[in-house]
C-alpha cells in the first residue's frame, strides 16, 4: 500500500509551516490528494514530489504564479526538474562567487588605504557575474561581422527588434528599430551613446505585452539566465520571430574538438553538464537549430574565438572579457595559462595542433537557433 504522509509530517520533513501548505493548497498549487484512515486528508507520493519542486523554485525566488506555470508543463517530468533545479542552483552559485569576487576585491583596496564609493559597497550585494567582468568587455567583445550578417538575415522582415541579454549592445542590427534588455548596470553604462533604448529587465520576465514585436533576439547570453527554457519561451512570447545565438553545451565532441577544453581546461565539462540539450533549447522556442563555424580571425572575443590563435589566452584582457574563466576558478585558470604558455614556448602545442593552422573557419558548437 502507498504511504501517505500528514499536513504535519509534511511540514516537519519539509523545513514549512503547516499555514504556508494550507495555503498552497487553497490556490490550488499543491492539493494533497489521499486520506488517512481517520479521513484527514494527506499527501500521496505524487503530491511530495510536486510539493518539492515548488518549494525547490520557491527558494530560487520564484513567484507562486511562475512556479505554477513550471510545475504545470506537461512537457516537463520529475527528471527534467530536476536537471534544471540543479542548473538553476549552479548558477546562483556563480552569483554568490561573483559576490565574494566583489568583497575580495574591496578587502584587497582596504588593505591598501583605498575607500570604496557608497555606489560601490552597494553593488556588491547585488553582484552578477557580468557586473563582476563586464568592465572587461569593450577591450575584446565586439561584433562579428560574418556572424552578425548570419543573425541579421535571420531577422527577416523584421522591423521591431528586442534584444535581450543586450550586454553592450553588440550585434544589434542598425537599420531596425531595437529595444535592449539588459539587467546588469555594469553592461548598461556601457552602451555608447546613441544605442538603442534599454530596459533593466531579466529574460525570464520581460516587461513587455504578447506579440509586442516583430522578432526577439538573444546574442551569446542563455547561459547567463537563470532559468534558459523559461526566458526563452518568454522571448516566444513575446515575439513573432526568434533568432539566439548560443551553444551546444550538450554536445561532448566539441569538447574534444577544442583543443583548449580538451588539453588545458577540462573544468568546462562541469560547468555545461546540467545545460539543457540543444534539442530542449530549441523546443523552448519552436525552432530548428543552424551550425555557425568561428572564422579564425573572428573579431568577437568569445570563448572559443581563438581556436587558431593559441596565444590570446595568455592575455588578461582576453579571459578576463569571457565567464567560462571567471566560473572554473582561479587555480583552473591558473593551471591552464601556464600549461598553455609552456607548451607554447616548447612546440607542444604545434606538434598537437599544427593542422588548424590551415583552416580558415572551425565548428565549435556555436548554434543559431530560428523560430
Amino acid at each position: 500500500m502507498e504511504e501517505h504522509l500528514t499536513v504535519g509530517r509534511v511540514a516537519e520533513f519539509a523545513g514549512v509551516s503547516v499555514r504556508t501548505l494550507h495555503h498552497y493548497d487553497a490556490i490550488g498549487l499543491v492539493r494533497p490528494s489521499a486520506r488517512t484512515p481517520a479521513g484527514y486528508r494527506a499527501y500521496a507520493a505524487g503530491d511530495v514530489e510536486r510539493l518539492r519542486e515548488v518549494l525547490a523554485y520557491r527558494r530560487l525566488g520564484f513567484g507562486l504564479s511562475e512556479i505554477a506555470r513550471l510545475v504545470d508543463d506537461p512537457g516537463t517530468d520529475a527528471v527534467a526538474h530536476l536537471r534544471r533545479l540543479r542548473g538553476l542552483l549552479l548558477r546562483q552559485r556563480d552569483r554568490a562567487t561573483a559576490a565574494v569576487i566583489a568583497i575580495d576585491r574591496e578587502l584587497e583596496a582596504r588593505a591598501m588605504g583605498i575607500g570604496t564609493t557608497p555606489e560601490e559597497q552597494l553593488t556588491m550585494f547585488g553582484a552578477r557575474l557580468y557586473d563582476t567582468i563586464g568592465s572587461a568587455y569593450p577591450a575584446t567583445r565586439r561584433t562579428e561581422p560574418r556572424i552578425a550578417a548570419r543573425v541579421w538575415e535571420a531577422l527577416g522582415d523584421a522591423r521591431t527588434v528586442l534584444n535581450v541579454g543586450a550586454g553592450t549592445g553588440s550585434y544589434e542590427p542598425p537599420d531596425r528599430e531595437v529595444t535592449a534588455v539588459e539587467p546588469s548596470a555594469v553592461m548598461r553604462a556601457q552602451r555608447p551613446a546613441g544605442s538603442a533604448p534599454c530596459v533593466a529587465a531579466d529574460a525570464e520576465r520581460l516587461p513587455f505585452e504578447d506579440g509586442a514585436f516583430d522578432a526577439a533576439m538573444a546574442f551569446s547570453t542563455v547561459h547567463h539566465w537563470r532559468d534558459p527554457i523559461a526566458g526563452l519561451r518568454e522571448m516566444r512570447r513575446v515575439a513573432r520571430r526568434v533568432v539566439v545565438f548560443t551553444h551546444d553545451g550538450s554536445d561532448a565532441a566539441w569538447r574534444e574538438r577544442f583543443w583548449l577544453t580538451r588539453d588545458y581546461l577540462p573544468e568546462v565539462s562541469g560547468l555545461v553538464a546540467d545545460w539543457p540539450s540543444l534539442a530542449e533549447l530549441a523546443r523552448a522556442v519552436g525552432g530548428r537549430a543552424e551550425p555557425v563555424l568561428i572564422p579564425w580571425d573572428c573579431a568577437d572575443g568569445f570563448f572559443e574565438a581563438h581556436w587558431r590563435r593559441p596565444e590570446a589566452y595568455l592575455e588578461e584582457s582576453v579571459r578576463r572579457a569571457v565567464s567560462v574563466w571567471t566560473r572554473v576558478g582561479p587555480q583552473a585558470e591558473r593551471r591552464a595559462v601556464t600549461g598553455l604558455r609552456d607548451d607554447l614556448a616548447s612546440g607542444r602545442w604545434a606538434d598537437r595542433n599544427g593542422d588548424l593552422l590551415a583552416l580558415d573557419t572551425a565548428e565549435l558548437g556555436l548554434r543559431l537557433l530560428v523560430a
